[in-house]
């Protein structure tokens, strides 16, 4: 899990490289596919998983998860974009995800990604053996509504390993001390979607895209995680993270 963990990390640094402005979230996924599997010698694992056929999720604006990469998805100035990666290697599965500023995004939006990546840390610090699921959930939500926004509660993390969603469901809200007590050894995802305005999300007609219902930006940041005998250890922790809160 470790050396997924820090493989994915990679692809993460190599997508910083790009100026995003005028590429196709189309391009950005054939990217991604080549550098997993020529330069890392790896495997994108959501390709072929529950029939998807891209190496990533690509979620722009108002798209909250699970968005289809297009040759027609062309990113702009002033934009927000998840990328959502899975990788495989040697038979274990990593997963991360990072919403990324197009040029010049503005203030309300980069507020809304900055406390989005600070909610998925406040949950990360929360991880430790004797706490549990729900010290996690709420972690992240307070933080999230005592800034002004919504937590999407309809899609969650998960357990995670030799396939991509195992238990436990890692729900970003809740009550503390209650749910799963987490114990030394366990592996999950960590991932909150905020909402800039309500949480209520429809899925479209293509059956993967989720998006807000009142059309307001949506941010996400995922890592993978696990439970070490005083905290937490994250697998996908890019060279260039340090925890913001």
């Amino acid at each position: 899990m470790a050396e997924s963990g820090r493989l994915l990390a990679q692809v993460f640094g190599y997508l910083d490289r790009f100026n995003l402005i005028g590429m196709s979230t189309m391009q950005v996924n054939d990217l991604v596919d080549a550098f997993i599997v020529h330069e890392l010698d790896a495997r994108p694992a959501s390709k072929g998983q529950y029939g998807y056929a891209y190496a990533l999720n690509a979620s722009r604006n108002h798209v909250v998860c699970h968005g289809i990469p297009s040759a027609e998805d062309i990113l702009q100035d002033g934009d927000i974009v998840n990328f959502d990666i899975t990788l495989e290697k040697n038979g274990y599965i990593a997963d991360s995800s990072k919403t990324y500023l197009v040029g010049e995004a503005s203030l309300p939006a980069r507020r809304l990604v900055q406390v989005a990546y600070e909610a998925m840390w406040k949950g990360i610090r929360a991880v430790r053996p004797g706490a549990t699921l729900g010290d996690v959930g709420h972690a992240i939500e307070r933080h999230a509504r005592r800034n002004g926004y919504s937590i999407v509660r309809e899609y969650c993390g998960h357990g995670i390993g030799r396939d991509m969603h195992e238990p436990p469901q890692v729900v970003h809200w809740g009550k503390p001390r209650t749910g799963l007590v987490l114990r030394e050894g366990m592996v999950f995802t960590i991932e909150p979607m905020v909402n800039q305005g309500r949480r209520a999300v429809r899925t479209e007609e293509d059956g993967w895209t989720v998006v807000t219902c009142d059309g307001r930006l949506s941010a996400q940041f995922e890592h993978t995680v696990t439970v070490t005998g005083n905290g937490a250890q994250v697998l996908t922790l890019r060279p260039s993270e340090k925890c913001p809160v």
